[in-house]
């Protein structure tokens, strides 16, 4: 707590509290708050002014110096693809000489308090969140700290006001199904992630608008939910086969669902890719060695990783960010899972 000129103790002020007073943006408190040179005089005058009548405390005064961390958080730890996230972010956190401390709050309010109350302790210079939903209590504390903080992978639109890292999922799907059109396939099935999430939207958004660009209604009995793990991807894929006229290929919006499919497949005595074609997205490492190879959209999660850690130590240097949504691309990596549908007898 500051302390105002009558003895009494007032809540911390932020550095987003003192911008907002000021007229300018967070990154330009943040460089007064540094002693950088890179300043208007007026403007660092007058932002000089409200810290000392606000008795703003820099993050990491009064004993509480940086802590050389950045703080990695998902909603869970379960998936290959958070593996190629801490890669990314470790090599960059590295070179800089920092640590990084990996959590997971499995979308319950008590590890998320509980993992607010580590970050108090430890001090870290800045926090990725990925896939987060951002509750309340999360965005609340955060503010409270003054944390630099990078939103990976967003479930949506950030309340945080956070600078997000992501990839180009629209085109992805999109990409994957034109893949499957140009191979000769017309009933295409489709299994999705969680529709919270933003990439499971943009995902399906992607195949339906490459099925609508080539004249082929996207039918939603061809469409089936999933979670991006494995069973899904296997249930998801037995729904499909068990309609009527069942789909000559399947994407499926996750690596591990498309796994998941080849193996209802396999248990059907149905053979990829001469009976069904699969696609993924991920591209994760062991793709390239599954039965057979598995045709894919690579998202590049590791850059992904190294981005976000980027962005996050600019923030903590009261760096001004080129842009608060980096966007990376996605690339089609055609394997052996996909080929032209066969001939109907």
């Amino acid at each position: 707590m500051a302390v105002d000129e009558a003895g009494q103790s007032r809540p911390k002020v932020t550095i987003t509290a003192i911008a907002q007073e000021a007229g300018v943006s967070v990154p330009t408190v943040s460089r007064v708050v540094n002693g950088r040179s890179d300043v208007a005089p007026e403007t660092r005058a007058k932002v000089e002014d409200l810290l000392r009548r606000h008795g703003y405390q820099r993050r990491g005064s009064a004993g509480r110096e940086g802590a050389g961390l950045i703080d990695l958080v998902f909603s869970d730890l379960d998936s290959p693809w958070a593996v190629e996230i801490i890669r990314g972010v470790e090599e960059v956190a590295h070179a800089a000489g920092m640590g990084t401390v990996v959590s997971a709050t499995h979308g319950r309010a008590g590890a998320t308090r509980q993992w607010l109350e580590n970050l108090r302790d430890r001090a870290s210079d800045g926090v990725i969140l990925v896939t987060s939903a951002l509750e309340p209590l999360l965005q609340k504390e955060l503010r409270r700290l003054d944390v630099p903080v990078v939103v990976v992978d967003p479930a949506g639109s950030p309340s945080l006001d956070a600078p997000t890292v992501g990839a180009t999922n629209w085109a992805g799907g999109m990409a994957a199904t034109e893949h499957l059109l140009e191979l000769g396939h017309r009933r295409i099935g489709f299994i999705g992630g969680p529709m919270r999430l933003l990439c499971s939207r943009a995902r399906m958004d992607g195949y339906r608008t490459a099925l609508e660009a080539a004249g082929i209604p996207a039918l939603d009995e061809l469409m089936v939910g999933g979670d991006f793990y494995h069973e899904s991807g296997f249930t998801g894929a037995q729904k499909l086969l068990d309609l009527p006229e069942p789909p000559t290929a399947i994407f499926a919006s996750s690596d591990q669902m498309a796994l998941g499919a080849i193996e209802a497949l396999r248990r059907r005595g149905l053979r990829v890719p001469d009976d069904v074609s699969v696609v993924g997205f991920d591209d994760l490492p062991e793709m390239r060695w599954s039965s057979p190879p598995l045709t894919t959209v690579r998202q590049p999660l590791a850059e992904m990783g190294k981005v976000a850690a980027r962005t996050v130590l600019r923030q903590a240097r009261g760096e001004e960010l080129d842009s608060p949504r980096v966007e990376l691309a996605t690339e089609l990596i055609v394997r052996h899972s996909s080929a032209a549908p066969a001939p109907r007898s």
